[in-house]
């Protein structure tokens, strides 16, 4: 296969990502550019990962088989257009988005200062806070298909709703265009300064994380189960002592008990058996499933499980 970016064997992955742990890759691909990318989707005929920043990610302890790509820097891009819109490649960090945005008097981004991550994140699950998500600035976003065809879909083809879009796995997600409204550039850094600054109250920023852990219940479930239709998941968390809890290195952060924490010697597996402890607690305290946020892949590691502690 010809390719003019980097293949490397046996590629530390897991440790490369947020976590800080986990296995590696059988074979990593970082394309040098999106033709690049898009040559070697068209001859690869087995089913790959995609990863970006490996942001909120678990790499299992036993890796990944087959061929990962990783994209780079040339994915990262961030460009101010006219009519008050950004386009920004998948691999860009939400917080650089949000400051360019302001820098260009252009307010309505100041949230993707709140999120953790890239952009490509941010499209596969519809990322939100403080009120605005991306479906609320998405214009369209260019798509690659599992065998290399780029696609541009308009922001009500991708069916995008709480913490879901409706594109299929195997799709990659290249850039996205994004609108907002015009605003005193000092004016919308200082709400990116204050969205910055209570995050940094309430989360556990300085940990090795990889963001919110579970998403919200949906109505329909809280009312099921019989709950207030405002409670968080956070709090259904702390009502089955998940403050705090651990198992080997990880933990459930005191700081915002839907953060899981790498406090320095956890696995990946650690990581994942206490996310599935705390869904076993909180469904059978309440009936509910909560649903992952955070992506695990790859093969478990029965060697790795750690106990509580």
């Amino acid at each position: 296969m010809h390719v003019r970016g980097k293949i490397t064997k046996d590629a530390p992955i897991g440790a490369q990502g947020w976590f800080k742990c986990g296995g590696g890759a059988e074979i990593l691909f970082k394309p040098a550019d999106i033709e690049d990318l898009q040559n070697f989707l068209s001859e690869e005929k087995a089913q790959v990962h995609i990863f970006g920043a490996l942001s909120n990610t678990i790499i299992r302890d036993g890796g990944l088989e087959g061929t990962s790509v990783r994209l780079g820097r040339e994915f990262a891009k961030i460009e101010v257009l006219d009519d008050l819109r950004i386009k920004a490649g998948a691999l860009a960090l939400d917080a650089n988005v949000a400051n360019v945005a302001a820098d260009a008097g252009i307010s309505g981004m100041e949230f993707f200062s709140g999120i953790p991550g890239t952009i490509g994140g941010a499209l596969r699950m519809n990322a939100g806070c403080y009120g605005r998500e991306v479906k609320d600035i998405l214009i369209s976003c260019e798509v690659l298909d599992p065998q290399g065809q780029k696609h541009t879909l308009s922001a009500d083809k991708m069916g995008l709703s709480y913490r879901h879009n409706n594109l299929p796995e195997g799709w990659i997600f290249l850039n996205a265009t994004f609108t907002g409204e015009g605003g005193a550039p000092e004016e919308i850094h200082k709400h990116i300064a204050h969205i910055k600054a209570k995050r940094e109250e309430s989360q556990p920023i300085r940990e090795k994380t990889g963001g919110s852990t579970f998403a919200n219940p949906s109505a329909d479930d809280l009312a099921r189960a019989g709950l207030p239709l405002d409670i968080k998941v956070w709090q259904l968390i702390d009502q089955v002592g998940g403050r705090g809890l651990c198992i080997g290195g990880a933990q459930m952060s005191e700081k915002h008990c839907n953060f899981m924490i790498n406090t320095g010697s956890a696995t990946a597996t650690d990581l994942e058996n206490l996310g599935d402890e705390i869904r076993k607690r909180v469904h059978e305290a309440t009936g509910i499933t909560l649903r992952w946020e955070i992506r695990r892949v790859g093969k478990k590691n029965p060697d790795k499980i750690s106990g509580f502690s």
